[in-house]
């Protein structure tokens, strides 16, 4: 089957993911009643205004998390040429964290939409802490330094996070839900701005994807084709700092996806990264909204966090790539 057929087919289950989650939860919906919710819309119907005024924006988020993740992973590997790299890698997660209880403890932020500016801000001023790091010394980004870079900063904003939660124990209470990632509680008018950040980041992805390959064969070949190559790296720098900031600010910290999607994508569509990123959108945005209709019906009339169920998905994979990379190596 061609590339083409394969990324249609990923494009019609994602549309059937998307209906499924505006029918999926601790309430059923009939499948007419969501299309009347969109066609004909009846304000006294509650089954209707679930739809319209909750699992819409939850879908929709739900969409643009998951392609941001996977796509910004799939830089983070090209970028650092490691294929362990992930958004966490930057240190994005440890600084939205950090950013957001910090609010709440100074400020005493208890909303969501106030959370999405904190945590995009932190993930913001960590990743380009991170790539400043990797740029010192000879004048060029160090993928090593980049690397070490980012372990260094995830592992100091997440000792700055837990010396506050010990200070301010409430401040525990009112994130621990956002920290363990999720969905909930999102509207899509605060959403907004940051939906727009990460489909512009996206669209600049997909541009940028046939400089991607060229980055990919190495320094001295993409400097003999004439590629300015610090150029193209802050680029995919900003790009992943936009994609993985805004996807942690819109959901909190969620897991694998960013490390994951692009090896499964690689093995099952291709290796050009123009064909791999938009593979690794649509992969992003199915596997996220499957593991966010299971969260919401697992422990009905309770809800799990997304990121327990991407976790949960996640650590087996990783440990069949991990075993399957030490066979072959």
């Amino acid at each position: 089957m061609s590339v083409s057929w394969k990324l249609s087919l990923a494009l019609l289950l994602l549309l059937f993911c998307s209906v499924a989650s505006l029918a999926v939860g601790a309430m059923s919906i009939p499948f007419g009643q969501v299309v009347a919710a969109f066609v004909q819309p009846d304000p006294a119907s509650v089954e209707q205004t679930l739809v319209s005024s909750t699992r819409l924006s939850r879908t929709l988020i739900a969409v643009a998390v998951g392609a941001s993740l996977a796509v910004a992973g799939a830089l983070m590997q090209a970028l650092t040429r490691n294929p362990l790299a992930s958004p966490g890698l930057f240190g994005i997660n440890a600084g939205a964290t950090f950013f957001i209880i910090l609010a709440s403890s100074l400020f005493s932020l208890s909303s969501p939409e106030q959370w999405l500016w904190c945590a995009f801000a932190g993930a913001a001023l960590v990743g380009c802490l991170v790539w400043l790091i990797g740029n010192m010394g000879q004048g060029s980004l160090n993928p090593l330094r980049m690397v070490l870079a980012g372990a260094a900063m995830a592992a100091l904003f997440s000792a700055f996070s837990q010396a506050l939660l010990v200070v301010n124990q409430e401040g525990l209470d009112s994130v621990l839900f956002w920290l363990a990632g999720s969905l909930t509680e999102r509207s899509l008018d605060a959403a907004a701005p940051l939906l727009l950040c990460a489909l512009l980041a996206l669209c600049g992805a997909l541009l940028l994807a046939g400089q991607v390959n060229v980055l990919s064969a190495g320094e001295a070949i993409a400097t003999g084709l004439g590629q300015r190559t610090g150029l193209i790296r802050l680029l995919l720098s900003v790009l992943i700092i936009c994609l993985a900031g805004s996807a942690v600010a819109l959901a909190g910290s969620i897991g694998f996806i960013g490390l994951l999607v692009p090896h499964m994508v690689r093995k099952g569509l291709s290796i050009d990264h123009r064909w791999l990123l938009p593979g690794c959108a649509l992969a992003g945005a199915i596997l996220l909204l499957l593991a966010d209709m299971l969260a919401r019906v697992v422990i009905l009339p309770q809800e799990v966090p997304v990121g327990v169920m991407t976790a949960l998905f996640g650590a087996p994979f990783f440990i069949l790539l991990a075993r399957r990379g030490a066979r072959h190596g």
